[in-house]
Formats: C-alpha cells, sequence, structure tokens
C-alpha cells in the first residue's frame, strides 16, 4: 500500500524538489526517517539558515527550493527569512510540520496556529483537509511559488504521512505549467509613444531585470536611446552590466540626491524596480515637475504602486527586446560612463584598515564571473562604487533589509551554482544575525569565500543615531568571528594589516572557483564615519 508520504516523495522527485534544506524536529520524524538515498536533507543549524540557504538555491537555479520547518518554534524562528524570499522574489515550498491531527483538537503540546504566523509574506498557504489531499497540495505549491515568486506554506499533521494515498484519483496539481512571454503589439507602441519626443531619457533597473536575456535586450535599449542606465537604490540584484559603458551608477536613496540626479532627464523607463525605492523619508517630489515615468515589469506590486505615467505589467526581457527593434537611433554624445573611484592608498603603519581597502582589494582580484552576496550595510554605498557586476547574479543582497541572510545565502547560490566563485561581504553585526550558516558550508564542504568587515559595533546604526544629535544607548562590541567560524569547523583566518589581507586574497583567489572548503577572512577594520545611502 502506497502512503501518503510515498505518494510525495514521487511529488518531490517529479518537481525536482530532491534537496530538502531544513532543521528538524519532532513533528518532522515521520516524514524524515529512513529518508531515501535520492533525496538530499541539508541540515541548518538554525531555522532561518535552512531558509536562507533554500532562497540562495532558488535563486542560483532559477527554480524552486524546499525547506521543511518544524511546527511554531521553527516557522517563527524562520519568519524573516521568509520575508527576505518574498521580497527577492525566490520560489520557495515550504512544509511546516504539525501534531498528531487525532488530537489537535486538545491543542496538545507542540501543537501550532500555522497558517497566518507568516503574515502576509507566503505567497499561498495551505492546511490540507484530508491526508490524502497532502501530495497534491504540495505539488500545487511549486506552481504557486514560481508563478508568484515567494515561499508557498503547506502545513501538514505529523499522522498525514502513514495515511492511505489515494491512487485512483487525479493528481491535483497540472504536471508542467508553461507561462507565456509574449507582448502585445499595442504595449510596445506605448512605449515607443511615450519615449518619441524625449529631449534626454534615462533608464532605472533593478532586481527584475537580471538575467542574461534582459540584460542583453536592456542593451539594445539603451544604445539605440544613448541613455545611461541607473541602478535602483537597494536593489537585492543588479539589472544591467555595471562595466557598460552606458552604466550610470547607482542612485541615491533619498528624494533631494535623487531629484538632483534624475533632473537632467525629462522621461525616465524603470526596468524590473519599483518607482523608487527610499529610506530614510525626505519631503518632497521623487522627480521634478514635468519628468515623465514609465514603469516596466512582471512584479504587479511594484507595478501597481510606482507614482509613473505608463505602467507595462508583463515580462521586462520580451518587451525590452521588442521595444528595441522598434526604436528610432537618437542622435547625441553619449553619457560618461560611471568608473570606480581609485583605490585608496594603504595604511601607514600603526594605523587600520578601511572598508575601501578591503573592498578595492577584492575589486582587484575578483573573476567576472564572481557572485557577490552583500551585507555590510554602513558600507554597501562605497561596494557599489567599488565593486561592479559583471554578468548576471553577479550582486545578491537581501531585497527585505533584514539582517541574517548573507552568510546561509551565498552558501545556497555555490551549492546550487558550484562553478562560480561565491564571495560574501557581511559586516560582524550582521554575520551574528545567521552565524550558524558556517556549520553548513563547512559540513557539506561548500567553498564560499565570506569576508568579514569587524568594525566592533553596529556602525550603521551609530551613524543613523548621529542624524538626531544624540547618543547611540548600546555599547560597541568587539566579537571574535573566526574563533565563531572554527568552533564550527570552518576554516578562519584574523585579518589586521593590509599585507595580511594581500596576502590572503592572492592566495585563495585563483582557487575559488574550484574550492570545496570554505573559508572566512575576520577582517578588522576602523568604523565608517559616512553613510549616505
Amino acid at each position: 500500500m502506497a502512503t501518503v508520504r510515498d505518494s510525495t516523495f514521487d511529488v518531490l522527485r517529479a518537481r525536482g524538489l530532491t534537496t530538502i534544506f531544513g532543521n528538524p524536529g519532532s513533528t518532522e520524524v515521520p516524514f524524515l526517517a529512513g529518508l531515501p538515498e535520492d533525496l538530499r536533507f541539508v541540515l541548518a543549524l538554525h531555522e532561518g539558515s535552512a531558509v536562507g540557504m533554500a532562497t540562495g538555491w532558488a535563486i542560483g537555479r532559477g527554480r524552486p527550493a524546499f525547506v521543511l520547518l518544524h511546527t511554531t518554534a521553527g516557522l517563527g524562528n524562520a519568519v524573516g527569512a521568509l520575508a527576505t524570499a518574498r521580497v527577492n522574489r525566490a520560489p520557495l515550498v515550504a512544509l511546516v510540520g504539525q501534531q498528531d491531527r487525532r488530537h489537535l483538537s486538545f491543542e496538545p503540546f507542540l501543537a501550532g496556529r500555522l497558517a497566518g504566523l507568516a503574515g502576509e509574506y507566503p505567497v499561498w498557504v495551505d492546511q490540507p483537509v484530508a491526508a490524502h489531499d497532502v501530495p497534491g497540495s504540495i505539488a500545487r505549491a511549486a506552481h504557486e511559488a514560481e508563478t508568484h515568486r515567494g515561499p508557498a506554506i503547506v502545513i501538514v499533521p505529523m499522522d498525514d504521512w502513514a495515511a492511505a494515498a489515494l491512487d485512483d484519483r487525479e493528481d491535483a496539481a497540472p504536471a508542467r505549467v508553461v507561462r507565456a512571454a509574449s507582448v502585445a503589439a499595442p504595449a510596445i507602441d506605448e512605449l515607443v509613444s511615450f519615449l518619441a519626443d524625449a529631449r534626454s531619457p534615462a533608464i532605472v533597473v533593478g532586481a527584475g531585470a537580471d538575467d542574461p536575456e534582459t540584460w542583453a535586450a536592456l542593451a539594445g535599449v539603451a544604445e539605440r536611446l544613448v541613455a545611461p542606465v541607473y541602478q535602483e537604490s537597494f536593489g537585492a540584484r543588479a539589472g544591467f552590466p555595471q562595466d557598460h559603458r552606458l552604466y550610470g551608477g547607482v542612485l541615491p536613496a533619498d528624494r533631494p540626491r535623487l531629484r538632483e540626479k534624475l533632473a537632467p532627464h525629462d522621461a525616465l523607463i524603470v526596468v524590473g524596480a519599483p518607482v523608487f525605492r527610499q529610506s530614510p523619508f525626505a519631503p518632497g517630489r521623487l522627480t521634478e515637475p514635468g519628468t515623465r515615468i514609465a514603469v516596466v515589469g512582471d512584479n504587479p506590486d511594484e507595478v501597481h504602486r510606482s507614482p509613473a505615467e505608463l505602467a507595462v505589467l508583463g515580462p521586462p526581457e520580451p518587451i525590452c527586446r521588442e521595444l528595441a527593434e522598434h526604436l528610432p537611433q537618437r542622435e547625441g554624445e553619449p553619457p560618461e560612463q560611471f568608473r570606480p573611484p581609485p583605490a585608496p592608498a594603504p595604511p601607514h603603519a600603526g594605523q587600520p584598515l578601511q572598508a575601501g581597502h578591503v573592498l578595492s582589494a577584492l575589486a582587484e582580484r575578483l573573476a567576472p564571473e564572481t557572485v557577490l552576496v552583500e551585507e555590510a550595510p554602513v558600507d554597501r554605498p562605497e561596494l557599489h562604487e567599488r565593486l561592479l557586476a559583471h554578468k548576471p547574479l553577479g550582486f545578491l543582497s537581501a531585497a527585505m533589509g533584514g539582517l541574517g541572510f548573507a552568510l546561509a545565502g551565498a552558501t545556497g547560490v555555490r551549492m546550487a551554482l558550484p562553478d562560480r566563485p561565491v564571495v560574501a561581504v557581511v559586516g560582524d553585526g550582521s554575520a551574528m544575525y545567521g552565524i550558524q550558516a558556517l556549520w553548513s558550508a563547512s559540513h557539506y564542504r561548500v567553498g564560499v569565500l565570506f569576508v568579514i568587515l569587524s568594525n566592533g559595533g553596529y556602525a550603521i546604526m551609530d551613524r543613523l543615531v548621529e542624524r538626531h544629535d544624540a547618543k547611540a544607548p548600546w555599547p560597541s562590541f568587539s566579537v571574535d568571528i573566526a574563533a565563531i567560524g572554527r568552533a564550527q569547523g570552518c576554516r578562519s583566518r584574523s585579518i589586521a594589516t593590509y599585507d595580511e589581507l594581500v596576502a590572503a586574497l592572492d592566495e585563495v583567489m585563483p582557487e575559488l572557483a574550484t574550492s570545496e572548503e570554505p573559508l572566512l577572512l575576520d577582517v578588522a577594520i576602523a568604523p565608517t564615519e559616512r553613510f549616505r545611502p
């Protein structure tokens, strides 16, 4: 007799969900005990790390990932990571264990009120009404996650796995969903008309444009318009090759400087991003009066909240490809290409390293195909200036803004893309939010380079408090991240001088693409004194 568990394993195989990220609990034991050998369980030491690795895996593969969570405690611990997955548009199937169905009405120990625990961040939540509905629910969850680009949750009582499956029944989800990627001619005509009279157009791109086909299509549009291409502020991914001659840099994240930056342009086309992501609030308009804005994207939430004259809801790649073919070639001088600032001179003896020393040293050595995962808030503006994305998925960050993604996310990306070098640049404060991921990276021999910018505190928070002309109530702190890494089996070094930094990078970089062992460099730096996102 086939069980619900057997049928669910068949669903996982059919959907390509054979890698299971998780931190197990007692409600998941009936599902996991005696796991078939063709299904791989990847252990994380915290649910945030499990979801973070699954998120990196899903982003790297461009397909749903599967993560297992333990009832209330597990799902509760994972909510922040699930929010990051949603805003990063990572398709996840999250299976959440529940107490035995036969006594749920008595609310036994470990019973959870789970359906609303993750709030509005899941794209879909299901509690199958009967055990035999579980396989179909998980099959549907894979489609929901991929279509809506976020986590889909299925809550399963622990006794359901041993129940008999219904063999003489249709599957409760289609075997395949083919998503149309064409665009209607009237939409292209609208965009051509919008740009027809523009004297000085510009393009703004975001995470929704980060794939090879959209990069190529956008380059065609930019070259037709002879227009600069700006990266949105606080974007989770790069939407355009940042070594292209028309790349114009990252937009400021406050309204006054954004207005100033965009003032020369009378027409903006925003692709794969909202109009516009900001932090913190400042009064005034986003752009100067009279600036016309069109937005193109396949994320309804971003498109619907964008203050634009024209919005085209659809896949950016075919829209931009068709637009490039229909736009007339503009004449004019190309804008000045964005170029990184010169590297700072090495510090004198006795002087501390600055973030710029580390970022410049990385920039000189990173291969173009490197995936750079960022979670160093106070140093992110300088990182954007010095470390450019040369290939799609060249930059990855947590769009939600919550900390704790980078260590696990980088591990998941490298597991999904073993042929690409992966470097995570993480603040010491940020690292402590997801430090358990180092164990998984070490145990599963995931060759990520973790570069920790250890400034001895929450420098970003210190800079923000200074804007209020007040003193922060929290102390600075010193945590030996390298020691914590070694305690989890991760090869780790403490770096205090410029010579130590370049020697370590020169040693590791040539073999980074093929490395099967993670390395953590805990680099002591002086706190960054200026923050202008």
